[in-house]
């Protein structure tokens, strides 16, 4: 008894745990103390006023990068970000802009941060959060004007109501729309056969729907930090589209375009073997042709399983007789809230390092994915596009997860899934013959067009310089990604080991001959035998080469407009220094 009932505060604990991690933001964000107005006095002399300063903790999606007793403010208009960046470079200390915190990797603070270090945290969900309709102007087009801390979802709804959406979206709604960009947030979706692009809209990232920025840089003429708007057609705005980190973007405008009602059909019968296989097989349900029918696909593969869960997405401007309408997003609870058996395995494998349990938790997710696909009428929904895009609330598993892009032509996307899930097959089971079970979690892969400047109809657009879907002009055939993430439980044995196999094969591979792998930003990249982030090889010459094609402006050049916007280096941290060398 006295097991069971350990286990079952495990449980308990696990699940808190998830809802603290994702509710620790916004807590502090909301609800800045008057005391830390007094501290200020005298820990930060001379603070803006009516900053809204205060103490907060920091987590990470998962909790593996956090750090208590920071100090943070939440200004109230940009104008109070300025002032609250040049107090920051009179006084030594270094600016973090922060969202919802939904990411991985260490861009807004490395793990180890120390309590009271002279870092402050920028919360813009507070007050920067506007959203208007710009006015069409001569293109004709929509455009939506959008502070940097409003939520996707909240952008999403805003659209909706004057019937206009995105192509794709990333699945979770609680980030913001800088911390979005900053890390090239994408959906899922390429043309389908016969498809054509629609006005003001893009398959590649969020970043190539920008049309201008105003974002907080150096001004030479005044001698301080000072608000400044790029438009797209700016070299400099190229540098920050996709930024990392190393700016502090207040303001965006996107280019938007009618909405679309789509469909989202899910599959759990295709065996994998058959669904990833190599290409010229004699199979017709392949992931490949599911993007040519529909052009919208997501697989999710539970280790140690053999069906994967397959979304399907398509337009469909009026609803199958067979889909259910939905009016809201977030339409799967059985993965938004942890089921008490998957919660059970996971919080055993955590507590007990019952590791091998992997299998088991694999098969448990599955089984509670095709139970609730049938008990929730979930497996065929219909609805404007946010309602069939977002997915993913604070309250699901949370995972640690690396991640890639191969960018590659169209024709080659099924060989690209059938080598790595071939790959990740065979090395998975020699783990686990030796007793070693270094995922617990799944493979997901989704496909998304590149970042075609010429999709931002915006004359004169820039491409941007950082983003994983930045063209290679020495590959012009190049039009597609394939985005390809693995997760498993923080703390698994031997994940960093897997995880480096998977990304030697991916660099070896994919090096730039039918095709090319960048690292996934806001994900786990550069792995040792111990550690993600920490392979020099990876930051030092994979990285900055993948972006380098000799025919335009590349790494360094990106490096050096964001040293050029920010001399003071007032946007930066350890992990951001050791990234951008120039």
């Amino acid at each position: 008894m006295t097991r069971i009932r350990r286990r079952e505060e495990t449980r308990r604990a696990f699940l808190r745990t998830a809802a603290s991690l994702g509710a620790a933001g916004m807590v502090a964000a909301v609800a800045p103390l008057a005391m830390a107005q007094e501290a200020a006095a005298a820990d930060l002399p001379g603070f803006p006023e009516d900053a809204g300063l205060y103490r907060s903790a920091y987590r990470n999606w998962v909790g593996e990068i956090s750090a208590d007793g920071l100090w943070a403010c939440a200004p109230g208009t940009p104008d109070q970000v300025v002032a609250v960046v040049n107090w920051a470079r009179e006084n030594g200390w270094t600016v973090r802009a922060r969202g919802y915190a939904h990411g991985w990797s260490p861009l807004t603070i490395p793990a180890g941060t120390a309590a009271g270090a002279p870092l402050l945290l920028v919360d813009t969900t507070a007050h920067l959060t506007g959203l208007a309709l710009e006015p069409a102007g001569s293109t004709g087009l929509a455009a939506v004007r959008a502070g940097a801390g409003a939520s996707m979802e909240t952008l999403l709804g805003y659209l909706e109501e004057h019937g206009l959406g995105v192509t794709a979206a990333p699945a979770p709604g609680d980030i913001t729309i800088g911390g979005a960009l900053a890390i090239d947030a994408h959906g899922t979706a390429v043309p389908a056969e016969g498809e054509s692009r629609l006005p003001g809209q893009t398959y590649g990232s969020l970043s190539n729907r920008v049309l201008s920025l105003t974002a907080v840089v150096w001004d030479e003429d005044s001698g301080a930090y000072a608000l400044r708007t790029y438009q797209r057609d700016d070299p400099d705005c190229a540098a920050l589209l996709t930024h990392l980190g190393r700016a502090l973007v207040t303001e965006v405008v996107l280019r938007v375009g009618e909405n679309s009602s789509l469909r989202c059909l899910s599959r759990t019968d295709i065996p994998a073997a058959e669904l990833f296989a190599a290409p010229g097989g004699d199979g017709d349900r392949t992931f490949a042709s599911f993007l040519d029918e529909s052009g919208r696909a997501e697989a999710i593969w539970f280790a140690y399983t053999e069906f994967p869960w397959l979304k399907v997405w398509s337009v469909a401007p009026n609803r199958p007789l067979t889909s259910r309408r939905v009016t809201s997003p977030y339409n799967y609870p059985f993965s938004d809230n942890v089921p008490t058996a998957v919660a059970r395995l996971a919080g055993t494998l955590v507590s007990d390092a019952a590791w091998y349990l992997a299998p088991a938790l694999g098969q448990a997710q599955l089984a509670a994915s095709v139970l609730g696909l049938t008990t929730t009428v979930s497996a065929d929904i219909w609805g404007p596009s946010k309602n069939t895009l977002l997915y993913i609330k604070p309250t699901t598993l949370r995972e640690t997860a690396n991640g890639y892009a191969v960018l590659t032509s169209r024709d080659q996307v099924q060989r690209v899934v059938a080598e790595f899930t071939a790959f990740y097959r065979e090395r998975l089971a020699a783990y686990t013959a030796q007793g070693r079970f270094p995922v617990n979690g799944q493979v997901e892969i989704r496909v998304t067009g590149l970042d075609d400047p010429a999709e931002a109809d915006s004359t004169g657009a820039q491409p941007p310089l950082l983003s994983a879907l930045r063209p290679r002009a020495d590959h012009p055939e190049w039009d597609t990604a394939v985005w390809l993430d693995v997760l498993t439980l923080p703390g698994t044995p031997d994940a960093p080991a897997f995880f480096r196999e998977l990304e030697r094969f991916l660099l070896d591979t994919y090096d730039g001959g039918h095709a090319l792998t960048r690292v996934e930003w806001s994900k786990g990249w550069a792995y040792t035998e111990e550690a993600a982030w920490a392979e020099p090889e990876v930051f030092g010459t994979a990285v900055p080469a993948s972006f380098t094609d000799g025919q335009g402006p590349g790494w360094d050049e990106a490096a050096q407009i964001l040293d050029r916007l920010d001399p003071h280096r007032l946007f930066r941290n350890p992990f951001l220094d050791r990234l951008f060398t120039v």
